[in-house]
């Protein structure tokens, strides 16, 4: 399904203006209405505090979410406006994961930005991939990311997430110049690979005159997530397309995981399914 509806979230943070680039050059391959949100979260004051808490201090607040929503506004409508985009601007009050779900479900991807490491917290982009049913493009927070999409590789486990992320994906794969199948570690079984490591996605895509190249690789003792991103930067991939949280998020946020390890580590914008 071609990428008609595209949903880019805006903020303050200097990454920001990496991810507008990127959304508005999705934008322009695909002939792409894109919207832009803002969401303003409410501030959660005890009631206890809040009588303690002057009018003047509150009001402040409100004043200084509505200024950095409007500086949003401005650079987004200026960045889209200036490349010839069809645009639209959301301005939302709510909690984060929870606004952009909903109108992240109205688009058919949505661009987000990786957690930097001065945040804390899984919110985002984590707990949002599990929340909105959606394509999740996440964009790294260094870098600039004008095109992607032309050298893809796809993470292949044979299972229904990177299945679902290859059928996500199909769009930006048919146009793609170059696409590797990579399979870290792979298995055979019930649910595991055939004899060649995704020659069958393979023969999938070339179907859909996708120019795809089976290639497996084992980790040994490195982690089998580094792995991949080195195969990532060996290839010069500008995209990297996967199936995320295969396992409970807690498991992984408390023991570590794939997921969350690339998510920590890419270094090329990641589109990711779940």
């Amino acid at each position: 399904m071609p990428f008609k509806d595209i949903l880019v979230h805006m903020d303050n943070g200097a990454a920001c203006v990496a991810r507008l680039e990127t959304a508005i050059g999705l934008a322009l391959d695909h002939d792409a209405h894109l919207t832009g949100i803002y969401v303003i979260t409410p501030i959660e004051i005890p009631a206890y505090v809040e009588i303690h808490v002057p009018e003047d201090v509150l009001r402040q607040q409100v004043r200084t979410h509505e200024e950095a929503a409007a500086r949003a506004e401005k650079q987004f409508r200026e960045g889209v406006e200036n490349a010839g985009v069809s645009l639209e601007w959301r301005l939302v009050h709510g909690r984060m994961v929870e606004s952009l779900s909903l109108h992240a479900r109205y688009a058919d991807v949505a661009v987000v930005g990786q957690r930097s490491p001065a945040e804390d917290g899984p919110d985002m982009p984590d707990r949002f991939l599990l929340s909105v049913g959606r394509p999740v493009l996440v964009i790294p927070h260094s870098g600039t990311y004008p095109k992607i999409g032309e050298r893809i590789m796809v993470a292949w486990d044979s299972s229904r997430l990177a299945s679902r992320a290859v059928g996500d994906a199909m769009a930006l794969l048919e146009s793609a110049k170059k696409v590797d199948v990579m399979s870290i570690d792979p298995h055979g079984g019930h649910e595991g690979h055939d004899d060649v490591p995704g020659a069958d996605i393979c023969l999938h895509l070339a179907r859909h005159g996708v120019p795809a190249k089976a290639q497996h690789a084992f980790s040994g003792d490195i982690d089998p997530a580094d792995m991949l991103l080195s195969k990532v930067a060996e290839e010069a991939a500008d995209l990297l397309v996967m199936g995320a949280y295969g396992h409970a998020r807690w498991r992984e946020i408390v023991l570590g995981g794939f997921t969350r390890h690339v998510l920590e580590h890419m270094s090329v914008p990641t589109l990711l399914s779940h």
